[in-house]
């Protein structure tokens, strides 16, 4: 036979618990006569009665109790399963795709602190740049400059404006290596043009002795730390060896007219541990800036 709908089967146990069409009704939001039809519905679909009625009211049949008891074991068991469910969601891991230099310079070393402030939030990191497929890459949110276009649909909240500026390794800066001497420039294929840009923003020449190209950003930076020349960097790469005193950014950092922002297929207030995600990374990034703002005019 034909199972009934759950629907109808909530119907009969509301009517079942309260032994009442008019409280049953008023529980599921319905009208009186939209429960008395689908419980005549019910005993016609089953061949038996459920009810008696007499006296203005209802009075469970001996068939009437046995599927009361079933829909109640059914039903508590749908409900602890359905609760199962949204606890093991809650306590999946949160699928982040961000660039790599910013992830492995910044965010990472950062994890501690947001996981003492949301221990209840699992996050699981994925390398990547660029345009973005969810779907394809299972993956819940994105941190990503935005020096491209993404894609018509997607959610995307600033988390902080980008700064930049020339980094050179401290020892190398204090031995008299300066901008205005000749100097070897470290550029990255991933940001062809930011030496050019950087000179046209500050309105500052550079005398360049050699140009010397790398693949991806975080070797670049590599090379900046191994005194290879000077480097062109975003502060929040650098921010922990320039209040160490490790590296010298002798212009400063100014904004270039970009930002990071976080992506999302689905709306960011759809989901509350992206929320806290989001509140940290802006909370984080001003902090970023701020401290190596002091140190420098420090």
């Amino acid at each position: 036979m034909n199972l009934p709908s759950l629907n109808t089967l909530r119907v009969f146990e509301a009517a079942a618990r309260h032994q009442s069409l008019v409280k049953a009704a008023d529980e599921l939001c319905v009208t009186q006569s939209a429960v008395s039809r689908q419980i005549k519905q019910l005993e016609s679909a089953l061949g038996v009665i459920l009810f008696e009625r007499r006296n203005r009211g209802i009075f469970l049949t001996s068939e009437g109790q046995k599927l009361k008891t079933a829909c109640h074991e059914m039903l508590s068991i749908l409900k602890n399963t359905l609760r199962e469910l949204k606890a093991e969601e809650s306590q999946s891991p949160l699928v982040i795709s961000c660039e790599p230099t910013i992830m492995m310079k910044w965010l990472i070393p950062r994890l501690a602190d947001f996981k003492a402030a949301h221990p209840d939030i699992q996050l699981h990191l994925n390398a990547s740049g660029g345009p973005i497929d969810f779907v394809k890459s299972q993956t819940d949110v994105a941190i990503r400059r935005n020096d491209f276009s993404w894609k018509q649909g997607y959610h995307a909240e600033p988390i902080g404006p980008e700064y930049v500026g020339p980094v050179v390794l401290a020892e190398q800066y204090a031995q008299g290596e300066a901008l205005t001497s000749p100097t070897t420039l470290l550029h990255t294929k991933s940001r062809p043009a930011a030496w050019a840009d950087w000179q046209h923003q500050a309105n500052q020449a550079v005398n360049v002795a050699e140009d010397v190209w790398f693949e991806h950003f975080y070797i670049m930076l590599e090379a900046v730390q191994a005194g290879g020349g000077y480097g062109l960097s975003s502060v929040y790469m650098v921010g922990n060896d320039i209040r160490h005193r490790r590296l010298v950014a002798p212009a400063g950092f100014i904004a270039d007219g970009s930002s990071y922002y976080l992506l999302s297929p689905i709306a960011i207030e759809a989901d509350e541990r992206v929320v806290a995600l989001l509140n940290w990374l802006r909370q984080e990034m001003t902090a970023t800036r701020q401290a190596v703002f002091a140190a420098l005019k420090g």
